[in-house]
């Protein structure tokens, strides 16, 4: 091991563990089969815990949802949520007016800001198949000033987010969706205004690393402070500057170094987070993230209050109409469609 590159190297747990500016990553996998009428499971849901549904039963989970599987209507102030589905589909719901559809791809880049209520429903779109569900969602962290700003979300949709490709000798390829931040020469899309990532001199970098058999991908050293994660989640085996690594192990790396990354006989899955440290105390409690106690107090005391704008939606488990397709509606009325 190099000392000087390879910091830590150990198992992921669930959730995954990270470093400032982060402060959680999921990774959800459910095998949904075809839907029902109401975008449900086509299946029994007897025996299981409706509502804090998180067992592994027949290949899914219903999470909180109790007829959708999803998390229904809930709280966050004071840092993001940047969702990343790479299949299925989530709808989206909250308490500034907006809603919509997005997956296969998408990226919904959430700044909760002074305080936010939304939804996270998996509706089970497909009646004549199964509906398998792929997604992260990465919490990032919020600077003092920047837990009461005004909530705002972003979709970046999938066929707009830059990628990158290295091609090797022998034809083996690395190919990197870049989420956020920069690299090989080509720029993420904007973040929200608010967000800790909308300036570059934040490094933030989020990566979606796909690995052939025997590709190279470098990351290039940036700076000293830069924490630097690389989370290899599906494969067999990557070997970081000559150290062989498992699949499931998160390898915390040195900012400022050139970092060589080798793949194996088998498709690599990576995830990279980066960026520069906020350095602010942390106080959380579940989805409210501030400084101090004190601050975390008047959070729920704000929110028992206000409800943080209400909930305008039928019912705490929204779903849109199964032929809705991919689209959003942002509180300003503007509303965006794709295809698919």
């Amino acid at each position: 091991m190099s000392d000087n590159k390879i910091l830590k190297i150990q198992n992921m747990d669930f959730p995954w563990t990270t470093e400032d500016p982060f402060l959680m990553t999921v990774h959800h996998q459910d095998a949904y089969p075809r839907g029902n009428e109401v975008q449900g499971p086509a299946t029994s849901l007897d025996g299981r815990n409706l509502g804090q549904d998180y067992t592994l039963q027949d290949g899914f989970r219903m999470y909180h949802g109790s007829k959708v599987p999803g998390f229904p209507a809930h709280p966050h102030k004071g840092f993001e949520t940047v969702t990343i589905v790479l299949k299925g589909f989530v709808d989206h719901f909250d308490s500034t007016g907006s809603c919509g559809r997005y997956g296969n791809g998408d990226v919904q880049w959430l700044t909760t800001g002074r305080g936010a209520q939304h939804t996270e429903m998996f509706p089970l779109v497909h009646q004549d198949k199964e509906n398998p569900l792929e997604l992260f969602q990465i919490w990032l962290n919020l600077p003092s000033e920047g837990k009461s700003a005004t909530p705002e979300y972003k979709m970046l949709w999938a066929e707009d987010i830059p990628e990158t490709e290295i091609t090797g000798s022998n034809g083996e390829t690395a190919t990197v969706r870049l989420i956020a931040g920069s690299l090989n020469g080509r720029d993420s899309l904007e973040p929200t205004k608010a967000s800790w990532a909308s300036v570059s001199q934040h490094h933030v970098g989020i990566f979606l690393v796909t690995l052939s058999p025997g590709a190279n991908l470098s990351l290039p050293p940036v700076t000293g402070t830069l924490n630097r994660n690389l989370y290899f989640y599906q494969g067999d085996t990557i070997s970081v500057e000559g150290t062989p690594v498992e699949v499931n192990c998160r390898v915390k790396l040195a900012g400022d170094q050139h970092i060589s990354i080798t793949n194996g006989a088998t498709e690599a899955q990576l995830l990279v987070l980066e960026g520069e440290p906020i350095r602010e105390p942390v106080a959380q409690y579940g989805p409210f993230v501030m400084n101090t106690q004190e601050e975390l107090r008047a959070a729920f005391e704000d929110y028992q209050r206000t409800q943080f704008g209400g909930w305008q939606w039928d019912g705490p488990e929204p779903v849109n109409e199964r032929t809705s397709g991919r689209f959003a509606q942002y509180a300003d009325g503007t509303v965006e469609r794709r295809e698919g």
